[in-house]
């Protein structure tokens, strides 16, 4: 089982990674994800991810306070916003524009809400 924990946290630090460099793709949700696996998993590789010299701050913020970082939160709008953007640009029906604005907006409130870290 430890194996299955530790597989897992290493395709959520990679798709973070990849996430740090695609604005559709989540960053923080997916490391948090990868914190609760190698806890699981991997005392040392729990410990590398949350002595993470960019990624280990983010987590402490979120365990700690549930606080995201201002530009996190400044990252996540502007990918909201491109997300939304590019809904509109290749005319996507009315009624999935509507869905995906109640949604992101819901999204961006809870972001927003949070402490900052």
């Amino acid at each position: 089982m430890h194996y299955l924990w530790a597989t897992l946290g290493l395709l959520c630090v990679a798709l973070a990674m990849i996430g740090v460099a695609l604005p559709l793709l989540p960053t923080v949700p997916f490391l948090l994800l990868a914190a609760f696996c190698f806890a699981r998993s991997s005392s040392r590789l729990h410990n590398w991810l949350m002595s993470h010299r960019t990624f280990g701050p983010l987590i402490l913020d979120w365990q700690t306070s549930g606080a995201i970082r201002p530009a996190a939160k400044k990252a996540a709008t502007l990918s909201v916003a491109a997300v939304f953007g590019l809904s509109v640009l290749v005319s996507v029906p009315s009624h999935v524009l509507i869905i995906q604005a109640v949604t992101l907006g819901a999204v961006m409130i809870f972001i927003w809400s949070r402490p900052n870290g």
